[in-house]
């Protein structure tokens, strides 16, 4: 096919311009619907993200949180709610960018990258359910560790938190955890490019240690069970990645072994 023939047969850019502007007109629609009903249904959530701190409190401990602010609590609703609205819209919105790039895909590359869309929302729930289930529990019981009841000298010190404070921590973790989980998606993608290898990963390991903690000191607040938290599940996922791309070569390996024999045939 000639450059003309190529040409002509692309889709004017004003069509792909379009395009584009449907796509996002209804990506921003499904983030709109999802944010009114995580708003509608933000005090509920609230207290469902609440049980980790009860958790780390014990029966019988009476959970309080305050806001000292007369607009706290409502900004701290819509964050929640916007919050909410990204999660839940991404299937919605990565549908609508597969939608977008996938005429320009080979149908072999489209069934390859539909594992990765599925895979990543899946493995960010994981890193949400690691947080809600174990680490924001753990840290809480930290934190609640250092209250004293005061007494024989000793003044009373107690956690109260704000409602703002406790939502961003545990929005941070979350967000953290689940952006550290993608690190399979992330390098199993760059081995099918090409760009790293199996063998370059566990050469790198002993990097990949030092930068896990680097990152969980970054992306968490300044506290041991967090920091700990992330960087060991971090670790254990760099692994998986090596197992991963060493799959992904395996494959291509055989895809041109068989090539080559079916070009000398």
């Amino acid at each position: 096919m000639s450059d003309n023939e190529i040409e002509e047969s692309r889709a004017p850019l004003i069509d792909h311009l379009i395009e584009l502007r449907a796509r996002l007109v209804k990506s921003v629609i499904a983030l709109a619907v999802c944010f009114v009903v995580c708003f509608i249904f933000a005090s509920d959530v609230f207290n469902i993200l609440i049980w980790p701190y009860e958790r780390a409190g014990g029966e019988g401990k009476t959970i309080e949180l305050i806001f000292t602010a007369p607009q706290e609590y409502f900004f701290t609703q819509m964050k929640l709610a916007l919050f909410g609205a990204l999660f839940i819209s991404f299937p919605v919105v990565a549908n609508q960018i597969y939608m977008f790039v996938a005429p320009g895909l080979y149908k072999h590359e489209r069934k390859a990258f539909l594992p990765y869309l599925v895979a990543t929302p899946i493995l960010f729930l994981m890193g949400a359910a690691l947080v809600y289930f174990l680490v924001m529990p753990m840290a809480m019981g930290f934190f609640l560790s250092m209250e004293q009841e005061g007494g024989n000298g000793q003044a009373a010190i107690h956690l109260l938190p704000r409602v703002s404070e406790y939502l961003s921590l545990i929005m941070v973790l979350i967000f953290a955890f689940g952006l550290v989980f993608q690190l399979p998606v992330v390098l199993t993608l760059l081995g099918r490019a090409g760009i790293v290898s199996a063998d370059a990963l566990k050469l790198k390991r002993k990097y990949a240690v030092v930068g896990a903690f680097a990152a969980a000191a970054i992306l968490t607040p300044p506290d041991p069970i967090s920091q700990i938290g992330l960087a060991l599940p971090t670790l254990l996922l760099y692994e998986v990645s090596i197992y991963c791309v060493r799959l992904v070569e395996q494959k291509r390996a055989l895809s041109e072994g068989t090539e080559a024999e079916e070009a000398s045939n």
